[in-house]
C-alpha cells in the first residue's frame, strides 16, 4: 500500500492562468489538465456555461513535487487564503476508507466517500483542527 501528500489549490476560476504561472515561476512541468466541460456530461446536474472552461483537474510535477489545483465550481464559496488542501492518494481502497473515517472523527464531511469517473473512492473532509483533505485512490 502506498500513500502520497500533495499539495491542492482551489481557485475560483483563475486556474489557467495559475498553471501558467507556476509552469514559468516554478519551472512546473503540466502532467495533465481537465476542464469541467470536459468532463462526462451528467443529465442530473447540467453544467453551466460559465463553468465549462474552468479547470476541473490539473496535474503539474514541480521538482519532485505534484501539484494539484482546480476551479471552484461557479456558485460554491471561496475565499483567498483559505484555498490549499491536502491531497491523500492511496493505493489501497480499504485503506482510503480508514484514512477518511479517521479524519472524519469530530471533523465535518463535506463532500462523502464515493466513487467518481477518475477514483473508485474519493472524498472530502474537513478535520477537527480546519484542515481539508480530499482523499482518493488510485
Amino acid at each position: 500500500m502506498t500513500m502520497r501528500l500533495n499539495p491542492y489549490l482551489v481557485m475560483d476560476g483563475t486556474g489557467k492562468e495559475a498553471i501558467e504561472f507556476y509552469e514559468h515561476a516554478l519551472g512546473a512541468k503540466v502532467i495533465g489538465m481537465q476542464t469541467f466541460g470536459e468532463m462526462p456530461e451528467s443529465p442530473d446536474f447540467p453544467l453551466p456555461e460559465e463553468a465549462k472552461n474552468r479547470i476541473a483537474h490539473g496535474l503539474l510535477k514541480v521538482g519532485e513535487t505534484d501539484l494539484m489545483l482546480s476551479d471552484t465550481f461557479p456558485g460554491q464559496p471561496h475565499q483567498t487564503g483559505n484555498q490549499v488542501t491536502i491531497c491523500i492518494v492511496l493505493s489501497d481502497k480499504e485503506r482510503t476508507n480508514e484514512v477518511f473515517e479517521a479524519l472524519s472523527a469530530d471533523g465535518k464531511v463535506n463532500m462523502p466517500l464515493q466513487e467518481t469517473f477518475w477514483s473508485p473512492a474519493y472524498g472530502i473532509v474537513t478535520d477537527k483542527f480546519g484542515v481539508t483533505f480530499q482523499i482518493t485512490t488510485e
